[in-house]
């Protein structure tokens, strides 16, 4: 063709990119360190997690939090769940960027510039946001009237965590009278996160002290109700607590995260869910004989729960300590330099926030690549 050149014959279209050279290869000839998701085992978890709620009140509203991956959050949206949660507004601008059209952030708000792109955000998609002084309401009632739009609030209850929320209930019923009838904000119910249990090892302690964290909410909900203020939901509780807090009659709301690629930590206390989150890494060094160093650190693993462990090797120990960038083992097996391992974190979370895509696998074989497009967003 006349005007067409050999190069430009050969290149792309830019809506056709080149396909991933990396899908169809054994994921152990992959660079390291690399996140990898294991799609069967993660398709598994949803369905288990999406399969108890089926037929119960409480609805799944999964915490992109966990992986901040769209692809991942549309596939728990096929599903079941009923919408996402996010834990900071760029998160869900993330979100409504790629279609959502449900988000509940489930944090404050606060400063003219982010209560600006709350506020364009509700323009695009049904928005909410976890609450809890007047101050926070009445910025977000201006702005978002002379946006002309609605936000929905969620007043956070302290039920424990020490964190953000109100920690009575007559300051939870002064406060959303406030908000019953101002102009550009809607009362949406109560958020409350019994996160100062979700850690507790022991399966009926947790179930039994979560139950009774979180019946403070549901007494805060009722009170709310006899002083004739319907409260649409409670919001909250966790992949440790999804069993316990999640049945719990006045809860109306599921925010489990981990659930979809779990760790370490999670598998201890959830362990009917299947790790599929893992790192490929390489062992690079035998500086003694029973002593091996691996290709990442706290750069590249979530150590937050504690330190991470070893896939196939249950019994491998690693120190505390881990650098920026290696991993100590002592007592290593008589593993060989450039000899791959999988790296399970002890926190999915933070361990996702630090890789930019997750290359997927089945049976061993890359799949897909899918990109983390919430890595990074914190403000």
């Amino acid at each position: 063709m006349a005007g067409m050149n050999a190069s430009s014959a050969t290149r792309q279209p830019l809506d056709h990119p080149a396909p991933d050279a990396r899908i169809g290869r054994a994921i152990e000839e992959l660079d390291t360190p690399t996140l990898l998701l294991d799609r069967a085992a993660s398709d598994r978890n949803l369905a288990l997690m999406a399969s108890y709620f089926r037929d119960r009140p409480s609805k799944l509203r999964p915490h992109f939090k966990n992986h901040k991956c769209v692809t991942l959050a549309k596939r728990q949206m096929q599903a079941g769940a009923v919408g996402m949660t996010c834990a900071k507004l760029g998160e869900a601008e993330v979100l409504v960027d790629h279609g959502f059209q449900d988000v509940l952030i489930a944090n404050q708000v606060v400063g003219s510039a982010k209560i600006e792109r709350l506020v364009q955000l509700a323009k695009r998609a049904r928005i909410a946001v976890a609450v809890d002084h007047f101050d926070q309401v009445a910025a977000i009632s201006r702005a978002a009237t002379a946006g002309n739009t609605t936000v929905r609030l969620l007043i956070e209850v302290d039920i424990g965590m020490g964190r953000c929320g109100i920690p009575t209930s007559d300051a939870v019923l002064d406060l959303a009278r406030k908000i019953v009838g101002m102009p550009g904000v809607e009362f949406g119910g109560l958020q409350a996160y019994e996160g100062h249990l979700v850690n507790v090892i022991d399966r009926e302690q947790r179930r039994s002290q979560s139950r009774a964290a979180m019946g403070l909410a549901v007494e805060t909900r009722r009170l709310l109700e006899r002083s004739g203020i319907p409260v649409p939901c409670i919001s909250g509780c966790s992949s440790a607590t999804y069993d316990s807090t999640g049945i719990l009659d006045g809860v109306d709301e599921i925010q489990a995260g981990t659930y979809a690629t779990m760790d370490r930590q999670y598998f201890r206390l959830a362990p009917e869910f299947e790790i599929a989150l893992s790192i490929l890494v390489r062992v690079i060094s035998r500086p003694g004989p029973d002593k091996a160093v691996l290709d990442v650190g706290v750069k590249g693993a979530g150590a937050e729960f504690g330190v991470p462990g070893i896939r196939d090797y249950p019994d491998v120990v690693i120190p505390f300590f881990l650098a920026e960038e290696h991993v100590v083992v002592n007592q290593a097996p008589d593993w060989l330099i450039g000899q791959p391992l999988h790296l399970i974190p002890s926190h999915a979370c933070t361990t996702c926030n630090l890789y930019r895509e997750m290359v997927v696998h089945e049976n061993g074989v890359v799949t897909d690549v899918w990109p983390i497009e919430g890595s990074g967003r914190l403000a």
